[in-house]
């Protein structure tokens, strides 16, 4: 392999990686099945690169090919890839569970009639800036006179109590 073909290579693989994690699996499956023609099946970077394809056609809804590539992935040459895919193939192949309804978050539709008939049910976000600046106008406004300054002798109380305690400690 020259240093342009690999390159190209780790350019596609990248593309290939970066769109599965974007959620762009389509094309996550163009870039990685470009990757896949120019390296050997056989080596370990190859395996990887099928491992990524097998989760893209699972996350594309192809989970025929991902399960076929997955199946040819259990007798690769190395023994990592063959048990990623092992696992892999276990899980693909686990029976759907069904979810209740009372497991799910009902999510409410936003159509343009409601916003058109300003049935909004958020607020501004306006109202609750103005509430907190009044609240802290409140609380820097205090005068003087208005402060509490008569000694409530707790610090006496502490000092006793910590001196108690100390002694205590010292003694027994």
């Amino acid at each position: 392999m020259t240093t342009e073909q690999t390159a190209e290579f780790s350019k596609q693989y990248q593309a290939g990686k970066i769109a599965f994690e974007r959620g762009q699996y389509r094309l996550s499956i163009e870039q990685l099945e470009n990757a896949i023609t120019q390296i050997p099946h056989s080596s370990k970077i190859g395996g990887e690169v099928q491992m990524w394809l097998v989760n893209a056609y699972q996350a594309d809804g192809k989970t025929a090919q991902a399960i076929a590539l997955c199946q040819t992935l259990c007798a690769h040459p190395h023994l990592e890839i063959r048990k990623q895919a092992k696992n892999l193939l276990y899980i693909i192949k686990a029976p759907r569970l069904e979810r209740p309804a009372s497991w799910m978050t009902k999510i409410p539709e936003l159509d343009s009639s409601n916003l058109e008939e300003g049935k909004s049910q958020y607020f501004s976000s306006q109202t609750r800036k103005n509430r907190q600046t009044s609240k802290t106008e409140q609380e820097t406004s205090l005068l003087p006179s208005q402060i509490n300054r008569q000694d409530n002798q707790f610090i006496w109380v502490a000092l006793i109590l910590t001196l108690i305690t100390g002694l205590g400690l010292f003694i027994f």
